[in-house]
């Protein structure tokens, strides 16, 4: 039955083709994450002298490119190695970095950021989300998916263990449900690294999308929701679901150097952005 299922999956695969796109390349330095923000877009790059999500370098900082013009706004302090996932709310930016999630106060950038230190074994902490009440944080290594308080001072409280799933990288939340990208953090695919919907927020149960394995990373749709789009590494392309026929397409990408490796992308204004952390650029594309 489960070759069946992905024999039709892959026989309703198709490629949709973008004509409209540029790329992003200016002071990044393996570009792992984006969020929109203010009008423009966060960029977060490890900066490091290799790629290596796990590095301790400390050379991590975040980009705001807006109208053409590019600025670093959080970062180059020493607290980001490798920083991953973004959030922003309550003024605060949170930054998802190998070990630990980082705290800035975009108000007041002399203010030195929190330190939200994890469990030990957690290394590869991912991607981070919200519901409106609750922060969810990924940790791709452990397969741990934490919910966080959050203060009125825009703080973190005390995070607790919400739902454990293969591979927890991506993270998505679309009218009162969570999807979840699974990538093998040990870069063994096993049948369990797919796409995950959580339906229900206050009872999660984690069932299968999608459910041909691959190596699978950021994950957002489009602003109306009828789309989701997701990354994979194996091969390294972006594809898109619609939601409701359920059919699955790649989008094809005229690049002159093909994807190497599509990261945590973001959806915002008519736009997709691709972070391609090999290649230190973001690919942005028209809808």
């Amino acid at each position: 039955m489960k070759r069946s299922i992905i024999m039709v999956l892959a026989a309703m695969m198709v490629c949709i083709p973008v004509f409209s796109q540029e790329i992003i390349e200016k002071g990044l330095r393996f570009c792992e994450s984006t969020f929109s923000y203010d009008g423009g877009l966060l960029v977060a790059s490890f900066g490091s002298d290799q790629l290596n999500p796990l590095n301790d370098e400390g050379k991590g900082y975040i980009t705001f490119f807006k109208d053409g013009k590019s600025t670093v706004i959080a970062g180059k302090d020493g607290n980001l190695s490798a920083p991953k996932g973004m959030f922003v709310g309550n003024g605060k930016l949170y930054v998802c970095d190998v070990n630990k999630i980082v705290v800035y106060d975009l108000k007041s950038k002399s203010e030195k950021p929190q330190i939200v230190r994890m469990e030990k074994d957690d290394l590869f902490v991912n991607d981070i989300v919200s519901d409106g009440k609750y922060l969810y944080v990924s940790v791709t290594n452990t397969g741990r998916i934490y919910r966080y308080d959050i203060l009125k001072s825009g703080q973190l409280g005390k995070g607790t263990l919400w739902l454990t799933v293969p591979g927890p990288n991506g993270l998505a939340i679309r009218d009162g449900k969570m999807y979840i990208a699974s990538y093998p953090a040990d870069g063994v695919t096993t049948d369990d690294h797919v796409l995950y919907v959580v339906k229900d927020l206050a009872s999660p149960v984690s069932e299968k999308l999608i459910t041909i394995p691959g190596q699978y990373d950021g994950i957002a749709f489009s602003e109306d929701g009828k789309y989701l789009y997701y990354t994979n590494w194996t091969p390294a392309e972006v594809s898109v679901m619609d939601m409701t026929s359920g059919k699955v397409s790649a989008l094809k990408l005229n690049l002159g150097k093909p994807l190497a490796g599509p990261a945590d992308i973001t959806v915002d204004g008519g736009y997709l952005y691709i972070p391609d952390l090999p290649a230190s650029r973001v690919v942005k594309v028209r809808l």
